[in-house]
C-alpha cells in the first residue's frame, strides 16, 4: 500500500534482500525468498547499496576485497603513465582515482580485522610508493608521515567518526 500511495513500483530484478546478523542468528534462519507483491525476490549472501558491499554478518569482508582490487587496479593503470607527470600531476590523479575510493564511507570500517586494515593499508602504501616512484619493496611507512603527510587507514577511519 505504501509504494502504490508513493507511486513506486517493485522491479524484482534490481530488488534485493539480505539477512543481517551474528553467524549462530543467520544458521536459525531458514527463509531463502520472500514474495512481495506477487513477485519473488531471493536470499543474496551480500548487497551493493551506495557503492558499499554489504554481508550478512557485517564483516566488511566483501566490501574490503571489492575496494582493493578495484583500487590495484586503478593503479596498475597510473603506473603506465607515471613517468609522463610531475608528483603533484601524480598526486591529483592518485587522489581522483584513488584517495577519494578508499576514503568513501570508510566511517563504516570501524571496528575492523587487522586483516583487513591491513589490506586496505598496502593499498595506501602502494599510492605513496606510486607517488614517490619506489619500488615495490622500498619502505614507505616514514614516507607516508613526513613527505605526503597521510595518515594510516585506521587514522583516517577515526577522523572521519
Amino acid at each position: 500500500m505504501w509504494m502504490s500511495s508513493n507511486r513506486l513500483k517493485l522491479i524484482s530484478e534490481k530488488t534485493q534482500f539480505i539477512w543481517l546478523g551474528g553467524q549462530q542468528q543467520l544458521n536459525k534462519v531458514n527463509i531463502n525468498y520472500i514474495n512481495l507483491l506477487g513477485s519473488t525476490v531471493n536470499l543474496q549472501s551480500s548487497v551493493i547499496d551506495l557503492g558499499v558491499t554489504i554481508d550478512g554478518p557485517l564483516t566488511m569482508r566483501d566490501h574490503v576485497l571489492r575496494i582493493c582490487r578495484t583500487l590495484f587496479y586503478q593503479l596498475r593503470q597510473l603506473r603506465v603513465i607515471r613517468e609522463l607527470h610531475s608528483i603533484e600531476t601524480c598526486m591529483a590523479l592518485i587522489h581522483a582515482f584513488v584517495s577519494s575510493r578508499l576514503d568513501y564511507c570508510n566511517s563504516l570500517l570501524a571496528g575492523l580485522s587487522n586483516e583487513l586494515i591491513n589490506k586496505l593499508q598496502s593499498v595506501l602504501r602502494s599510492e605513496a610508493r606510486l607517488v614517490l616512484r619506489k619500488r615495490k619493496f622500498d619502505p614507505i611507512s616514514d614516507d607516508l608521515r613526513n613527505q605526503l603527510h597521510w595518515l594510516p587507514i585506521c587514522q583516517r577511519i577515526q577522523l572521519k567518526i
